[in-house]
């Protein structure tokens, strides 16, 4: 089982997660300092560092940029700060992945799975500009999403909720951390995410009764994963 280093500044939460994640039959060291997670990556090897933002001696993101002139760890953010552009600066940083608190463990494990699995598959640990799941691209520094072949028109969410889906494929996500992730804002049982579903389906060329890309799985969410048409 992977190697993680935890980065989180508040004792309680730092406590279970460390706990939880052992339990889950990961190896993990933490600290509650930007200054403390340096020195761990550089005194030993890690496979995932879980960093929190708040930290008390320096801010997350400048941590997180100092940590990239020295090692390429694959970084899942975990966060409270969910303002966008903060995003934005912190995945243009070298960040692989950011979760915006509060979040299940198994979340946190189901995000760390995906980062380990492009790490090794070559990514080196950061998230590819093109992704590519069956016949489906999606080029987020274009912002382009081809499907065989045909340039989809989606919207701009339409857009963020296919490439947030198509990062993670075979993942399930909940229809509340969808919201909260692309939308950014907390989710309170909004029909925002299945109508977009809805539409991204009819563009996608399937529905959710026979489902290529967007497969639901009942009461527990939605995830990206490509099938054969059932003819």
């Amino acid at each position: 089982m992977a190697k993680v280093l935890l980065v989180e500044d508040d004792p309680s939460v730092r406590s279970a997660l460390r706990r939880c994640l052992s339990d889950a039959s990961y190896t993990v060291r933490d600290c509650g300092t930007a200054l403390g997670g340096l020195r761990a990556v550089l005194d030993e090897p890690f496979d995932v560092m879980v960093l929190d933002l708040g930290l008390p001696d320096l801010d997350g993101l400048e941590m997180l940029r100092m940590l990239r002139t020295v090692s390429d760890i694959p970084v899942v953010v975990a966060t409270a700060r969910r303002d966008e552009r903060e995003i934005v600066r912190v995945l243009g940083s070298g960040a692989d992945d950011y979760l915006v608190k509060p979040f299940s463990v198994e979340h946190l494990i189901a995000r760390m799975t995906a980062v380990l699995r492009r790490a090794a598959s070559g990514g080196g640990g950061l998230c590819p500009d093109v992704v590519k799941v069956g016949g489906l691209v999606v080029d987020a520094a274009r912002r382009v999403a081809l499907l065989d072949g045909s340039p989809l028109d989606l919207t701009r969410k339409e857009f963020d909720l296919l490439e947030f889906l198509a990062r993670r494929p075979g993942i399930v996500v909940a229809r509340g951390e969808l919201f909260r992730q692309v939308w950014l804002q907390t989710y309170r049982g909004e029909r925002t995410v299945d109508i977009h579903l809805s539409w991204l389906r009819r563009k996608l060329g399937e529905s959710a009764a026979r489902p290529r890309y967007l497969h639901t799985v009942r009461h527990v969410g939605i995830k990206l994963e490509y099938a054969e048409a059932v003819v």
